[in-house]
C-alpha cells in the first residue's frame, strides 16, 4: 500500500518556548535547531521575530545556518509583524511566513474587538502582504475549533485566494475531540474553494489530553502537515508530542498508512537535549522517551521480556535512540530478573538457592523503592554465611570495583536497610540494580515455569 507523506512542522522553538520556564537564548535555540535538522523535521518554526530582539536574532541565525528544512517565522496579521518576520527570514534557503489571526467570536469580541467582516479583510490583506515578500505563506485561524464553521470556511477561502499555500487549523485551547476535529478537516477540504490544492495542517493543544489523537484524526481526514513539539511542550498543557505522533505512524502502519522522514533513532537524543537546555525534566512515564518507557519492574513483565522482548514492548528501544531496556529490581520483581542480575554480578544459583535469596529480597524491596547491587551482594552473603569470592568463570562479567568489594568479605557494615531509610547511592558507583536486557546465551533456552519466573 502506498503511504501518504506527512510533513512534520516542529514548533518547539516558538510555541514550545512559550511554556513557562522554557524560554531559550539565541545560542540554545540555534543548538536545538541543528538537532531538529538532524532529526529530519520538514519545517522548523524558529520563533516570533516581533516579540523581542533576541527572538529576531535567533530566527535570523537559524535562517542563515540551517539549510535543509523550511524555516518559518510567526507573525500576527499586521504589517509590522510581517515585515519583521521577513527581515529575520530573508537569508533562509527555504523561508516561510506564518500569519495568524483569531477567528472565533469570543476572540473577535473580547480580544480583538473587531467584526467578522473586519477579520475577513484583515486576514486577506495580511496574507497578500506576506505573499509579496515570500512565496511560501501559511495562515492560521486562531481558535479555529471554536469558530463558526461557515465563517471559518469563508476566511480560509479568502486567504487561499490571497496566496496562502498552507492552511493550519489550530485547536488553540485543546477543546475539540478526535471525531469533531476529523469532521472539521473533512469539511474544509470539501467546502473551501481551492482547499484541495493547498496543504492542510493540524495544530492541536493538549488541554484534554487529546492533542495526539486529534492530530491523527486530522491526517486521517486529509491533513498532510502536523504541527507538534519535542516532549509535547507548549502553552498550558502543551502541544501534540512529535515523538508520539511519529511512532504511532511507524508502529501502526496498518492503521495509519502514512510516512514521515523523521529519523526516529534521534528522538531520545533530541528529547534529552531539550531537557538539558530548558532544565525541565521529562515525566518518567512519558510515552516513547520517558525514563520508564522501556523499564520493567513487574515480575510477570520481566519474565516475559527476558524470554522475548516483544511480549511487552511494541517497539525496540533502539528504534527511538534509547540504548536498551532495563529491568528495575523492586518489590514487584520476580525470580527470573533477580536470577539474571545475580548472574551479571557473578553468581549462579540453583532454584532452591534462588528461592532463599528471593524471600529476603522481597523483604528488603518492600522497604525501599529499588534494590541496588550492594543490597544484592549483602543478601547473598547473608544467605551463604559470608560473601564468597567471585567465581572465576564469571569474573570477566563483573565490574572491577564491584568484584573488589565482593572479595573484601564482611569488612563493610551491613547495608540492608531497616525501618524506612532513604535509599543511598551505591558506594560502588552503581545507582541501582537495573538489569540490561541481554540474557546470557546459556540462559536463553530456559523453559522456566511461568509462575516461578514471577
Amino acid at each position: 500500500m502506498e503511504r501518504a507523506r506527512i510533513s512534520i512542522f516542529d514548533t518547539t522553538l516558538r510555541d514550545g518556548e512559550q511554556s513557562p520556564g522554557c524560554s531559550m537564548n539565541v545560542q540554545e535555540k540555534l543548538r536545538l535547531a541543528h538537532q531538529l535538522d538532524k532529526l529530519g523535521v520538514d519545517i522548523i518554526e524558529a520563533g516570533f521575530p516581533i516579540a523581542s530582539q533576541g527572538d529576531f536574532t535567533a530566527v535570523q541565525a537559524i535562517a542563515a545556518t540551517v539549510q535543509r528544512p523550511v524555516i518559518a517565522a510567526l507573525a500576527r496579521a499586521c504589517a509590522p509583524d510581517i515585515e519583521r518576520a521577513w527581515q529575520a527570514l530573508k537569508a533562509a534557503r527555504r523561508p516561510r511566513i506564518h500569519v495568524f489571526l483569531a477567528t472565533s467570536d469570543i476572540h473577535l469580541q473580547y480580544k480583538l474587538r473587531i467584526t467578522r467582516e473586519e477579520c475577513l479583510n484583515q486576514a486577506r490583506e495580511a496574507v497578500r502582504l506576506a505573499k509579496s515578500y515570500c512565496a511560501d505563506v501559511e495562515f492560521s485561524p486562531e481558535d479555529a475549533t471554536r469558530t463558526e464553521p461557515e465563517f471559518l470556511c469563508r476566511v480560509l477561502a479568502a486567504v487561499i485566494e490571497a496566496g496562502a499555500t498552507t492552511l493550519n487549523i489550530p485547536d488553540t485551547v485543546g477543546y475539540t475531540t478526535p471525531f469533531e476535529f476529523g469532521s472539521l478537516i473533512r469539511r474544509i477540504r470539501e467546502n473551501v474553494p481551492g482547499a484541495k490544492h493547498v496543504t492542510i495542517s493540524t495544530h492541536c493543544h493538549n488541554d484534554l489530553g487529546l492533542a495526539v489523537a486529534n492530530s491523527l484524526a486530522g491526517i486521517e481526514a486529509g491533513a498532510r502537515q502536523i504541527e507538534c513539539t519535542i516532549n509535547g511542550i507548549g502553552e498550558r498543557a502543551g502541544n501534540a508530542s512529535l515523538e508520539e505522533l511519529v511512532m504511532a505512524m511507524r508502529v501502526r502502519p496498518d492503521i495509519y498508512a502514512y510516512e514521515t522522514v523523521v529519523i526516529s533513532e534521534q528522538l531520545f537524543a533530541t528529547s534529552h537535549l531539550l531537557s538539558e537546555i530548558t532544565n525541565v525534566p521529562v515525566q518518567p512515564n512519558k510515552a516513547i522517551i520517558g525514563r520508564n518507557a522501556f523499564a520493567h519492574e513487574a515480575g510477570i513483565h520481566q519474565d516475559g521480556v527476558l524470554k522475548n522482548p516483544l511480549t511487552y514492548e511494541i517497539m525496540t528501544p533502539k528504534s527511538v535512540g534509547v540504548p536498551d531496556s532495563t529491568l528495575v529490581l523492586g518489590k514487584h520483581s520476580g525470580r527470573h530478573a533477580l536470577g539474571i542480575r545475580c548472574e551479571q554480578l557473578g553468581y549462579r544459583f540453583d532454584r532452591h538457592e534462588l528461592d532463599e535469596i528471593y524471600r529476603d529480597f522481597v523483604i528488603v524491596a518492600d522497604k525501599i523503592k529499588s534494590v541496588q547491587d550492594h543490597h544484592l551482594l549483602e543478601l547473598i552473603r547473608n544467605v551463604q554465611g559470608g560473601l564468597p569470592r567471585i567465581p572465576p568463570s564469571y569474573a570477566d562479567r563483573v565490574p572491577a570495583a564491584l568484584a573488589a568489594a565482593a572479595n573484601a568479605g564482611g569488612s563493610r557494615a551491613s547495608s540492608i536497610p531497616h525501618g524506612k531509610p532513604q535509599v543511598a547511592a551505591s558506594p560502588l558507583g552503581v545507582e541501582a540494580a537495573n538489569v540490561v536486557i541481554n540474557p546470557m546465551a546459556d540462559h536463553q533456552g530456559d523453559q522456566e515455569d511461568y509462575l516461578w519466573g514471577v
